[in-house]
């Protein structure tokens, strides 16, 4: 009987020993809050009143030595945003954030510590919603040539919730993927030809915020490539006449007139002019200045830059009625110029210049 009431005794003791041991009944759950917002963490301690009881912050990813924050009822953080209330009734310590930072986010740990290398410890995660950043490892600009197997245009953003990455082009033109957006971090372009250059957007979003925006140059270097608007072209002899011839290359190439194999340049007899209009866009001109006989023929127009050469001719052929432009409003005894503004004047010196010609050509 002794024995009974000794081990029934013992395991009394031992039953109210084990009820009186601090416990952690209750801490929150994860929270995801908004940058500027207020959060609120609660941990409810049984038993825990001779102990005691700790907020820690602690980061997992950067490894930082966990950070005090509080001890029973009294902040250690010097920090107005921070504030701690005591429930004694619920026995709930709730530490609260204001105006939350991003740096706000991580790991809090409340323990409550039983003897040096003893402690009861749980934690709850503060996760911060914080708008898309593109990283610096993102493209920013790219060069290639045409016809360049593979070329990869990289996009990667930081953020909370993780951001989405869309890619589209400028005036939502067509990717060379196909489709006016392509979603992921990497677009790829395989065999990029001289239509794909233009400014790329990499979206980022996340729904916090308005979302980031990088515009990504591609520049595309190719050969150029000429055409002559009017290959064919007429004038009467002593009148000026404009020659052109549109080149699209990249890098902006050198170009050159030539006729009967020399290189033109600017004299009495010939005016050239180079009109850049966009990087890889140039109008060139040249102006036959009073056309001789020996100035008719062909005219070729010729462009080089690093990845090759292009030409076109442009022919210049007599005619006996001046051609206008250029020759509106004037016409040539020799070389004086002589301005008319009536349409009979004009026929009349037509015909006494045909007359003076055949004359001329008699004796």
């Amino acid at each position: 009987m002794v024995k009974i009431i000794v081990i029934v005794t013992v395991a009394i003791i031992q039953l109210a020993t084990c009820q009186r041991s601090p416990t952690i009944s209750y801490i929150s759950q994860e929270q995801i809050k908004d940058i500027g917002g207020t959060v609120e963490l609660l941990c409810s301690v049984q038993y825990g009143q001779e102990y005691p009881v700790l907020w820690m912050k602690t980061n997992k990813e950067s490894g930082y030595d966990p950070l005090p924050l509080s001890t029973n009822s009294a902040l250690i953080v010097k920090d107005s945003r921070f504030a701690l209330r005591y429930d004694q009734a619920s026995s709930t310590y709730t530490l609260q954030i204001k105006d939350i930072q991003e740096t706000d986010a991580g790991f809090y740990s409340c323990q409550v510590l039983i003897a040096i290398n003893n402690r009861l410890s749980a934690e709850v995660e503060l996760k911060v919603r914080r708008p898309p950043i593109i990283s610096d490892n993102s493209t920013r600009s790219i060069v290639v040539s045409e016809g360049q197997s593979e070329v990869k245009l990289k996009c990667h953003a930081g953020g909370f919730p993780e951001p989405r990455i869309s890619w589209r082009r400028e005036n939502n033109a067509i990717l060379p993927t196909g489709g006016s957006i392509y979603r992921g971090n990497i677009l790829k372009i395989n065999n990029i030809r001289k239509e794909d250059r233009g400014t790329y957007y990499c979206i980022a979003e996340n729904g916090v915020g308005r979302g980031a925006r990088r515009n990504i140059n591609v520049e595309v270097e190719f050969a150029p490539v000429i055409t002559a608007p009017r290959p064919r072209l007429g004038q009467a002899l002593q009148y000026d006449m404009d020659l052109e011839c549109h080149v699209e290359a990249y890098p902006p190439p050198a170009i050159l007139w030539l006729k009967d194999g020399t290189a033109l340049v600017n004299n009495q007899h010939h005016k050239i002019s180079h009109f850049a209009t966009a990087d890889e866009y140039s109008d060139t001109t040249i102006r036959i200045i009073t056309i001789e006989k020996k100035q008719y023929g062909e005219y070729i127009c010729r462009a080089s830059n690093k990845l090759g050469t292009a030409e076109t001719k442009v022919e210049l052929f007599e005619t006996f009625t001046p051609v206008c432009p250029p020759a509106c409003g004037q016409v040539h005894f020799g070389t004086a110029v002589t301005s008319v503004s009536s349409g009979p004047l004009i026929v009349f010196i037509l015909v006494i210049t045909i007359l003076m010609r055949n004359f001329y050509a008699k004796y």
